[in-house]
């Protein structure tokens, strides 16, 4: 009987120690354009190529944000 309960408590102490713990590699979901995205017209070509094509994900806020111009850059495509 002591060895069976022994053996509960070993099995108990094992599934317990196992919590998991996983990491979240995933980035955080932003809805805001970052500051270093409107530092130079590539820098912001960068940033909007980079951006997930998703329809039902949350739209960006643009208060305030103007992307930057240049009059001498040829266009970029951006993808």
């Amino acid at each position: 009987m002591s060895k069976n309960l022994l053996i509960l408590l070993a099995t108990a102490a094992a599934l317990a120690a196992c919590g998991g713990g996983g990491s979240n590699d995933a980035p955080p979901v932003t809805d805001t354009v970052p500051p270093a995205a409107t530092a130079s017209p590539q820098a912001f070509t960068s940033y909007v190529g980079s951006l997930p094509a998703d329809d039902t994900g949350e739209p960006l806020k643009l208060d305030g944000v103007l992307p930057p111009a240049s009059d001498t850059d040829e266009p970029a495509p951006l993808r």
